[in-house]
């Protein structure tokens, strides 16, 4: 085995947990794993820490199949596969990764070609190993409602999430007015020139979103939250509005079918476990540009924030326990 081709370590989850305590990421050696053609061996060097990997360990995604690698978002260096992608330094995501498919918390990972997306140059591995799933959730949000325009209002509920932070910026970029409903304050690095934030605490949300859309209501509401948002931002959609869903904290909500039909209004909901890695990085390919460009800007993620493979039971129970921070592996 070459020097560049050497065991690494990988995460194995062997089944699943029935709570956090149960957790028990194995950290075992990795030889490079083989690949077919039409597939590329990846040395990985960043992995995004997502709550939906460490859920899945949970069994709280009926999907996932054990025993196997968890870790859906990655960046990292193509070593063997087609010759016009060797060398290349990628990045990207999927709902298949780490949950039917064996993840990127490993030093090595096998994609599909038609997987491969090079990563923007201006992002840093740790960078673009940070992007994935929450960015991929806000993209897939809007698109399947229609992209923002400038002159809409889009209204982002639970913006001090990642996936939040991220439709925020998508917004922001397209040149709507965004205002971003949160509890108390966002760091001042993740804050957007431009944006309205919001204190939800201070109460009168749909109040003070038709206030600064000049009385008209928000366009898009992008609610990352789900119930606890849900009454609000109901009343808060502008005439033929739609509004956005990705979670959840109560399944049953009050629904009032004569305001939902009279205004004209839709709901979206968005399962990026529905898209496998081909269909992910075509979005990731999408946001290439901003994130190049600089009008996107990458998760601020801090030197204490990259941990090694065998700090996993210490990271997921973390991240499982609503992390601030945007955390990843170094392999």
């Amino acid at each position: 085995m070459t020097a560049d081709k050497k065991a690494l370590q990988a995460v194995r989850v062997l089944t699943k947990a029935t709570n956090a305590d149960a957790l028990a990421p194995h950290i075992v050696a990795q030889d490079p794993p083989a690949h077919k053609a039409g597939e590329a061996l990846v040395r990985v060097r960043s992995a995004g820490v997502n709550p939906s990997d460490v859920k899945a360990a949970l069994g709280l995604m009926p999907q996932a199949v054990f025993p196997r690698t968890p870790g859906r978002d990655y960046a990292g260096v193509v070593v063997e596969g087609p010759s016009n992608w060797i060398g290349k330094e990628i990045w990207g995501s999927g709902g298949d990764i780490g949950i039917t498919r064996d993840g990127s918390h490993a030093g090595w990972l096998v994609l599909p070609e038609a997987a491969l997306r090079e990563k923007p140059k201006r992002l840093s591995f740790e960078e673009a190993g940070s992007i994935g799933v929450p960015f991929i959730t806000a993209y897939e949000g809007f698109r399947r409602s229609g992209l923002p325009q400038a002159g809409q209002t889009v209204a982002v509920m639970g913006a001090n999430g990642k996936v939040g932070q991220a439709a925020v910026q998508l917004a922001a970029q397209a040149g709507a007015l965004v205002i971003a409903v949160q509890r108390g304050d966002t760091p001042s690095d993740q804050r957007v020139n431009g944006v309205h934030y919001v204190d939800a605490a201070l109460g009168k949300v749909a109040e003070t979103i038709r206030e600064l859309s000049a009385g008209k209501g928000a366009n898009i509401v992008f609610n990352t939250v789900g119930s606890p948002y849900f009454e609000a931002a109901n009343l808060a959609m502008a005439k033929g509005a739609t509004q956005i869903f990705i979670a959840t904290i109560e399944r049953p909500v009050p629904f009032d079918i004569f305001t939902f039909y009279r205004g004209m209004h839709t709901f979206v909901g968005i399962d990026t476990l529905a898209l496998d890695c081909i269909h992910t990085n075509a979005l990731m390919q999408a946001m290439y540009d901003g994130f190049e460009a600089g009008s996107l800007q990458p998760f601020q993620v801090t030197p204490d924030a990259v941990f090694g493979l065998d700090q996993a039971l210490r990271v997921y129970k973390e991240v499982l326990g609503g992390a601030k921070r945007r955390i990843v592996f170094n392999p």
